[in-house]
């Protein structure tokens, strides 16, 4: 029965349709339903009264009776000609549900409030934008991956420009391959001194902080879904994430360091760490930000230059060189193991 929408169920968040009403006043009786009660009337999560459990999302959370009137009356005191007569729909409906409510445990409430599962990216751009809103003096953000496209540029440039406008101050954390992308470079000619932007060879996964109160994480792989943390001790933690990647990463405007081997790049110097590490290509790749097929063209070049005629040698010879271990300035007395020296063969 996959598929109905809420063109099949006419209503509002006020007045519920009858399969609709069953399923939501069972949820707020029992503190969640299982997901594939909501199959047939899918409407309560476009509504947004209905949410995955942060513990189990193959189970569905209301939206507290209190918070869904507060957020209809928002809305209706803003259109008060056309809207006067949903009010009192919406109070006496959510009254019932309200009383449904007192059987809620207070920790799960407490623990709705604290994360929150945004379940699609309308609902993820709404409390983004609303966290924007409320935003006075931060935002923190981490951006994985490699060249930032420039839809993915565009998709967050309106808050970025309202952010600018009130004087917020942001700090962005990429990895060194996007410094090869000219969109990042126009994004932060034209944002100025409101954004300041480093890179480092590898970061954790997308995440967004507005004054250090709320934060966004990706909720699974193709970012569909996402968490809104507002618990003290998470956002704290994560803050201490990335200030200290902070203090690591090298400035967008600074150059980065020479390896000190002749004919090896910074970025295979990154590749040689983790390959000393044991990781494979495609995980290589991904930490980096770039293709699977440009690591293999730097691995190549790698074991051209350090003479290895296969992967456990050229294991070998990246030890040798001293390229298994962080990266940075390489000591200017390391030599590379040519093909025709005693350590080459």
């Amino acid at each position: 029965m996959a598929g109905h929408g809420v063109d099949e169920h006419p209503h509002g968040a006020d007045r519920l349709c009858e399969a609709g009403d069953r399923v939501y006043s069972r949820a707020v009786r029992r503190g969640r339903v299982p997901r594939t009660d909501a199959e047939t009337v899918p409407c309560l999560l476009e509504l947004a009264l209905l949410h995955p459990d942060p513990d189990d999302m193959e189970w569905l959370v209301p939206t507290s009776p209190q918070e869904v009137m507060t957020r209809l009356l928002r809305s209706v005191y803003d259109e008060v000609s056309a809207g006067q007569r949903r009010v009192g729909s919406a109070v006496a409906a959510f009254e019932w549900y309200a009383g449904l409510g007192r059987q809620l445990r207070p920790a799960a409430a407490e623990g709705g409030a604290a994360i929150r599962v945004l379940d699609g990216l309308a609902r993820i751009q709404a409390a983004m934008d609303e966290a924007t809103e409320a935003c006075t003096r931060e935002v923190l953000t981490v951006q994985p991956g490699g060249i930032r496209r420039e839809a993915e540029l565009s998709e967050g440039l309106h808050r970025a420009l309202a952010l600018r406008g009130r004087g917020v101050r942001m700090r962005d954390l990429y990895t060194h391959v996007a410094r090869h992308g000219q969109g990042l470079l126009n994004y932060l000619e034209l944002m100025g001194d409101a954004v300041e932007a480093r890179t480092l060879d590898e970061v954790i996964d997308r995440l967004i902080l507005f004054d250090r109160t709320v934060a966004f994480i990706p909720a699974n792989t193709d970012r569909t879904m996402a968490l809104e943390l507002r618990h003290p001790a998470l956002i704290a933690y994560l803050v201490t994430v990335f200030e200290r990647l902070w203090r690591l990463a090298i400035p967008l405007t600074a150059p980065l360091p020479d390896t000190g081997i002749e004919g090896i790049s910074h970025r295979e110097r990154s590749i040689a760490a983790l390959l000393a590490e044991g990781h494979q290509d495609a995980v290589i790749a991904e930490r980096l930000g770039i293709s699977v097929r440009t690591c293999r063209a730097h691995i190549a070049r790698l074991s051209e230059t350090l003479g290895a005629a296969s992967r456990t040698q050229l294991g070998v010879r990246i030890a040798q060189a001293g390229l298994d271990g962080p990266s940075g300035p390489a000591p200017t007395s390391v030599s590379v193991p040519g093909p025709g020296s005693p350590t080459a063969r």
